[in-house]
């Protein structure tokens, strides 16, 4: 890349400033919680329409409903490719438009305050998403020869693990083919993230036997059989959370490995009845160094120990992901935080993402990818979620130039 290319996608970027933020708005005006998948259908057609009006060639692809979900036939899944097809050097520029669900529904009522767009999904990641669009709708105006192509990813249920979003393009082959790269605007707080935990996330439901309160000697308390095999588990807590990873990520006490139990908590239907039913979650996040098969193996058989000593117990896998990791002397990772710290004046740290990423789904297929977008991690599914309004035009450069780097003939 010259100083001529960088000037002419940072002058298309300028131009288009303001669409830029109207964009934003009107997406974060869109309703797509996740769960249920609200929406979906009618932010994917709002999308497509935009991507037309810019010129961006692209792809809809309805994802099949899998036999037995009715969640999924109720509320379909839709992914966006740009553009479609295969064959050249290919960056890609990832996000999704899923957000988890609102504390209040003027959160899909954007407004700006003090240079902040406020809403729901405003850092994760909807501002990314239109800082992504408008990169690439840049490179596309500037008429400059690349060596490759600059292809936009645009998912649902990110929100719930990828299943019916990432994971399914994956699956079907459509997922980072002639990948060289992938970015990913999620709200990093000014990091890049090139790890993230894995994890295995259950609900383990206890089933007892109900009986009045006078008679609870002929009953079986569901709430009282749910204590042991949480006593049990945090045993293996207390083992699994001694354990560290070598990534960088702050505050050190973050380091440790996770098992967090009653994220989730459901039983009972009365004061005076003993309990039939107790559910609780467990959320195991796993550290790179970790091996995500040994892990859950190692969850599956103290649950089925728990049975063998008589609990009676159903166990539901909520979530399933791997950890991943690219180096930070990857040509991506080396161009991306280059030029974060031309456009902002700030070197980037690289950093493990605390929970899970979507980068995994490249890294399995030997495509680097990292996540670094607008927002604040601490601000993102609060009751105030907000993002810097010059953070998202600053993205839209980075993006920008880091594909320049990797592709400009």
């Amino acid at each position: 890349m010259n100083q001529n290319q960088a000037q002419l996608v940072i002058k298309a970027l300028d131009r288009d400033r303001d669409e830029i933020l109207a964009f934003s708005r009107e997406l974060i005006a869109l309703d797509t919680e996740n769960p249920p998948g609200r929406n979906y259908k009618s932010c994917a057609e709002f999308i497509s329409n935009q991507l037309d009006r810019l010129g961006l060639a692209h792809e809809v692809i309805e994802v099949p409903t899998p036999a037995g979900d009715d969640r999924a036939r109720d509320y379909p899944r839709f992914c966006l490719l740009s553009p479609p097809g295969q064959g050249q050097r290919t960056l890609y520029f990832h996000g999704h438009y899923d957000v988890v669900p609102a504390c209040s529904p003027d959160q899909f009522k954007p407004r700006i305050e003090s240079g902040r767009l406020i809403g729901r999904g405003s850092a994760d990641m909807k501002s990314g998403l239109a800082a992504m669009i408008y990169a690439a709708r840049a490179i596309q105006e500037s008429g400059i020869k690349l060596d490759g192509r600059v292809a936009l990813s645009i998912v649902p249920d990110e929100e719930t693990g990828g299943r019916l979003g990432s994971q399914y393009l994956a699956r079907a082959g459509l997922l980072g083919r002639d990948g060289i790269g992938m970015l990913m605007p999620e709200p990093t707080s000014g990091a890049v993230w090139n790890a993230n935990r894995g994890a295995v996330s259950l609900n383990v439901r206890v089933k007892g036997k109900p009986a009045h309160v006078g008679l609870q000697h002929q009953g079986v308390n569901a709430f009282e059989r749910g204590i042991e095999a949480a006593q049990a588990l945090l045993v293996l807590k207390e083992e699994v959370e001694a354990r560290r990873t070598g990534f960088n990520l702050k505050p050190d006490e973050a380091k440790a490995s996770i098992l967090m139990l009653g994220g989730l908590c459901r039983g009972g239907s009365g004061f005076n009845l003993v309990p039939e039913e107790f559910s609780f979650t467990l959320d195991r996040r796993i550290n790179p160094e970790e091996d995500l098969a040994e892990e859950k193996a190692r969850l599956f058989d103290l649950l089925e120990s728990l049975r063998r000593k008589g609990l009676d117990l159903e166990i539901e896998t909520l979530q399933e992901g791997s950890s991943s990791g690219v180096s930070e002397d990857n040509p991506l990772a080396r161009a991306l935080a280059r030029n974060v710290e031309a456009v902002t004046g700030r070197r980037p740290a690289f950093e493990m993402c605390p929970g899970l990423l979507e980068i995994r789904f490249y890294l399995d297929r030997g495509v680097p990818a990292l996540a670094y977008g607008p927002g604040l991690l601490e601000s993102a599914h609060g009751p105030e979620e907000f993002v810097a309004v010059r953070e998202i035009q600053d993205c839209a450069a980075i993006y920008a130039l880091t594909a320049l780097d990797l592709l400009a003939a």
